[in-house]
């Protein structure tokens, strides 16, 4: 034979085994039983697609600073950039899985020198001397897929992969959520600080007058002690709202990872922070848009696929190996016609018993098939809620806001009334303390309500996957 017929002998190895590898026995799949609702019970009628999210919904809330933590945040932000680490261990695992699928190639070389006494057996027959033995070799193996186990197995780690770019998603919209929710917060304790400052100074006029009336004799000590504690509970309740700001401030370095030392924030007030229009679009269309559903979809997926290997490991495994090479006594003659040798070897291996082992593990995986399967469930039912509860927090927190609005506004003008009656001395002390605490609280309220109102918008966001890609775009895309 021939050098140049020589090679395909090895070929004609892998070539058989890959052929037979086409077979992947079927798995049932477990039913999903979803209801999905036609509609969300607090959506607003009309077009359900009139204002679904952006794609940098963020940018609604009109805040030049909170758009840039957000940009930062997607750029910067560790817990990001653990969960693009875990994409790339999750696409190795891939490759890792996939190789079983492909045969196992070896290439060898050898050179052995070996002295030999005259009185040791061996196959010389008892000759003594030297020898030598010059081996170049090349071996290859593959398991022949038949059943399906390895095929399933690649399939489960791209599912697997698939699961680990969505919990990215997950992730950076977390992380999103959470950059707005703790701004917001932030600008709140600002608001309320100067909210305190301003009743402050009211409280620190009345006392004012209040001394001047206890000196005319028309006031009494309890009336200005009674002021005093009005006014030093105002002040006592700054010091708690600025650890507040900068407690806030630390958790946003945090998030755009930066050293909370170097890290300012500006902030403002909630009164300049708008609040985007947003329609929750279809239920339906939810499953498509939330990462969280996706990855359990995935997740369950993947299971399928295991439950797909742990089935086929029951069936026999067939294994082909072949080995080819030159081997030679002398280095000179190691590639001479007669110095080529190879083996072709096939095996099958049918496990009998194994403690239960196939069995065990086969359950194993019908048990996590079955806990994802829930969990995908869960993930839909929870979305669907999560979308329902923001409408009804951002549905009911504007218009308590503007309730709370107008009680600031009377809360205001009865305050105004009884300081000025307070100064002409036509009015009980008892009255002008009433006044100025409704008015004290009816303010930090409103703040509560604006702050509520934000946060209500960003878990509606949240609620809804983020920004979804335009119908017309997506078109394009297919």
């Amino acid at each position: 034979m021939s050098r140049r017929a020589r090679p395909p002998a090895l070929v004609m190895v892998v070539g058989f085994g890959l052929g037979l590898s086409g077979c992947i026995p079927g798995s049932e799949r477990p039913e999903l039983n979803l209801e999905v609702p036609a509609s969300y019970k607090t959506a607003a009628k009309g077009d359900a697609d009139a204002a679904v999210p952006a794609l940098a919904w963020w940018r609604g809330f009109r805040s030049g600073e909170l758009t840039t933590l957000m940009e930062s945040a997607q750029l910067y932000n560790l817990d990001i950039a653990v969960a693009i680490a875990q994409i790339v261990q999750a696409d190795a695992q891939v490759g890792v899985s996939g190789a079983a699928l492909l045969p196992s190639v070896t290439g060898t070389a050898n050179a052995e020198r070996e002295r030999i006494s005259s009185g040791s057996t061996s196959s010389t027959g008892g000759a003594s001397g030297t020898f030598s033995q010059y081996n170049l070799g090349l071996s290859a193996s593959y398991i022949v897929d038949f059943w399906g186990k390895n095929r399933a197995t690649l399939a489960a780690s791209e599912e697997s992969a698939t699961v680990s770019r969505y919990n990215r998603e997950v992730v950076a919209l977390s992380t999103m959520a959470t950059v707005a929710n703790t701004y917001f917060q932030l600008l709140a304790a600002q608001d309320q600080i100067k909210v305190t400052r301003n009743d402050l100074a009211a409280a620190e006029r009345i006392l004012t007058l209040i001394k001047q009336q206890f000196a005319g004799g028309t006031a009494s000590q309890l009336d200005v002690s009674q002021q005093e504690a009005l006014v030093a509970t105002q002040r006592a309740a700054i010091p708690p709202l600025e650890v507040t700001v900068g407690q806030n401030t630390a958790a946003l370095a945090v998030l755009v990872a930066r050293a909370p030392a170097n890290f300012r924030v500006r902030g403002g007030s909630t009164t300049q922070i708008a609040v985007p229009r947003v329609t929750p679009g279809l239920p339906s269309e939810l499953l498509y848009q939330r990462p969280d559903v996706r990855q359990a979809e995935a997740q369950l997926a993947a299971s399928n696929f295991s439950v797909e290997a742990a089935r086929a490991a029951f069936f026999p495994q067939i294994q082909l190996t072949g080995t080819t090479g030159v081997q030679s006594a002398a280095l000179a003659s190691l590639f001479a016609p007669g110095a080529w040798y190879y083996t072709l070897a096939a095996g099958l291996t049918q496990p009998l018993f194994d403690g239960f082992l196939l069995e065990s593990q086969l359950k194993l995986a019908k048990g996590q098939q079955l806990q994802y399967l829930q969990a995908y469930r869960k993930a839909v039912l929870s979305a669907f809620a999560d979308v329902e509860k923001a409408l009804i927090a951002l549905q009911k927190y504007t218009l308590q806001e503007r309730l709370q609005a107008d009680v600031v506004a009377s809360s205001r003008k009865a305050f105004e009334v009884a300081e000025t009656q307070l100064r002409g001395g036509t009015v009980n002390l008892i009255t002008v303390l009433q006044a100025q605490q409704t008015l004290f609280t009816a303010e930090n309220n409103l703040v509560t309500v604006r702050l509520n109102k934000l946060l209500a918008a960003s878990s509606l966001f949240q609620a809804l996957g983020g920004g979804w890609t335009p119908a017309g775009t997506l078109a394009a895309l297919q």
